[in-house]
């Protein structure tokens, strides 16, 4: 039996022990590289043409998507099954459009990790379905524009409007009105309550 060659990245040491731990049981795995943020994985990729690549996504010096990115420019046969803590419909369409195969949240690794390599490396693409129902239940929402995403970005770091102004080069008018149609298209309640949920669905803050 030829083993699944994995790949695992993540910049806490204590995750990817256990995700060795995890793997060291399979006859038919092996982890051959380890790397601690988005660089090392696309040198760790290049050295050892991994047939599975575990990817985290929030890392310091490069993230995960962008190293997603990378390695797909480089191979669009690169099997990458990304890893978060969040599972937020616009962060996990990102992932995919990304090139990831798979995407899956670290609280259900023990449940759902060697079935999902498995199946990411005999072809498939797969996600948990928590994870097909947040992208279910968003599929008609209306996305935000880059200019919107900007001042819920400024608005989650604590700007007020006037402050949002100076700091985009616009009139306190227009930032009002980016307010308003960000809170119509989130459902929110108020300027606290769409930050939230802009963190969440990973329109922000990764």
């Amino acid at each position: 039996m030829t083993a699944i060659r994995i790949l695992a990245v993540d910049d806490h040491p204590l995750f990817r022990e256990g995700i060795a731990a995890i793997l060291e049981a399979q006859p038919d795995m092996s982890l051959v590289a380890e790397a601690s943020d988005g660089r090392e994985a696309i040198q760790q990729f290049r050295a050892h043409r991994p047939d599975v690549i575990l990817m985290d996504i929030q890392m310091p010096h490069m993230n995960g998507l962008d190293a997603t990115i990378a390695i797909c420019g480089e191979d669009p046969g690169a099997r990458i099954i990304v890893l978060s803590t969040y599972m937020g419909d616009v962060q996990v369409m990102r992932a995919l459009k990304a090139g990831a195969r798979a995407y899956l949240l670290k609280s259900l690794l023990h449940k759902e990790l060697l079935d999902t390599i498995r199946a990411v490396y005999a072809g498939k693409k797969t996600m948990s379905p928590e994870i097909s129902y947040e992208l279910a239940h968003h599929a008609t929402d209306e996305a935000l524009s880059q200019g919107e995403v900007e001042v819920l970005r400024l608005i989650a770091e604590g700007n007020a409007n006037k402050e949002i102004a100076v700091k985009l080069s616009l009139t306190e008018e227009t930032v009002k009105g980016r307010v308003r149609s960000i809170l119509s298209k989130l459902g929110a309640n108020d300027r606290t309550h769409a930050a939230m949920i802009g963190i969440k669905r990973g329109i922000i803050g990764f």
